[in-house]
């Protein structure tokens, strides 16, 4: 029984240090959203991995919409291989909005300038790979 306990505090430990270094090495990566038309509604940005890309990503941040470029950091990003989904979500309703067809309405973005020809690129085409504390990102909307 003791044996047990022991082993089961020894993976806390381990799980919180491993846990721990897994922060220390997070990055913040600056997202500099350009081509923003205009001063309504918010830029929002999303950072997937290949697993959560176009779904539910885990990291995200967004920021007051400015003219030109609205700057967004998205902090406690691991090291990995990522995308960047950005929108301008015009009338801030918290998604993108789409029209009949499913074609955006609002103006929007991947990184590396990744487009697909009838629907989403792949991630493939959008993804970086993050080594560095502090990584800079340029996004523009169309």
């Amino acid at each position: 029984m003791q044996s047990i306990f022991r082993t089961l505090g020894l993976s806390l430990l381990l799980a919180s240090s491993v846990s721990a270094a897994s922060l220390a090495s997070a990055a913040a990566i600056e997202v500099r959203v350009q081509g923003v038309t205009a001063t309504t509604g918010t830029v929002r940005v999303a950072i997937c991995d290949k697993a959560t890309f176009l779904k539910d990503c885990p990291y995200a941040a967004s920021a007051p919409a400015k003219a030109g470029e609205t700057v967004v950091t998205v902090n406690d990003v691991p090291p990995g291989t990522w995308a960047v989904l950005s929108f301008q979500d015009e009338n801030d309703n918290g998604r993108l909005d789409r029209n009949a067809l499913g074609i955006p309405k609002e103006r929007y973005a991947f990184s590396r300038d990744a487009r697909g020809r009838f629907g989403p690129p792949s991630f493939e085409d959008a993804a970086f790979v993050l080594r560095e504390e502090k990584a800079v990102s340029y996004i523009k909307l169309r």
